[in-house]
């Protein structure tokens, strides 16, 4: 569940930058509302550490300048005046700039989906999307192995549907990183009901 701050007019970015927030966790702004994001489950917590240590060590393998980072804040293009979102991973090649608020030119953006946050997740996909940087967009699941890709076009379109993966490897092409999907979910239930024998 994720609590909205009621404000009687909408929050700029501006206004959502220097505000003072809460010391209880995330907060996004959503279309000019500040919403607060629930503490992650322990599932989730585990993903996101082990992908962001998977992508971390790919990148440093490589010996380029792209770096992953951990809830780092990004801008949509859509709407930019009044929407901060914080996805759970991202990977940008950029600087990172002294005194931003936000990565600049994320090429990789990566959600984590609970059970009760699809809608708020599913709205950052879309809001995602939006930012011309962004290559690829990945969902993990956190109820059942697996994730959903969005992979823009050559055309620079996105497509209607996300390509799902169970089994196998996920390939991130915007990297070059490929991994078991089932490797995401190390030292969580989910890895050990999926390596016992039926």
């Amino acid at each position: 569940m994720v609590a909205a701050l009621k404000t009687p007019d909408p929050m700029s970015l501006a206004e959502f930058l220097a505000w003072d927030a809460p010391d209880d966790g995330h907060w996004q702004l959503v279309d000019g509302e500040a919403r607060a994001m629930a503490p992650a489950s322990p599932v989730h917590a585990a993903i996101q550490n082990e992908l962001g240590s998977l992508l971390r060590n790919h990148l440093l393998a490589t010996g380029g300048k792209c770096r992953a980072l951990a809830n780092p804040g990004v801008l949509p293009r859509v709407r930019s005046d009044s929407n901060f979102r914080i996805p759970d991973l991202a990977v940008t090649c950029s600087p990172l700039a002294r005194g931003e608020s936000s990565i600049s030119d994320p090429i990789l953006l990566i959600e984590i989906l609970s059970p009760s946050n699809q809608a708020e997740t599913w709205a950052n996909v879309w809001a995602y999307t939006t930012i011309p940087s962004v290559r690829e967009i990945v969902v993990i699941r956190t109820a059942t192995i697996g994730a959903q890709i969005l992979r823009r076009g050559a055309d620079n379109t996105w497509p209607e549907v996300p390509l799902g993966i169970e089994a196998g490897d996920m390939t991130l092409e915007s990297i070059d990183f490929r991994a078991p999907v089932a490797s995401l979910y190390a030292g969580t239930w989910l890895q050990d009901e999926d390596s016992t024998p039926n």
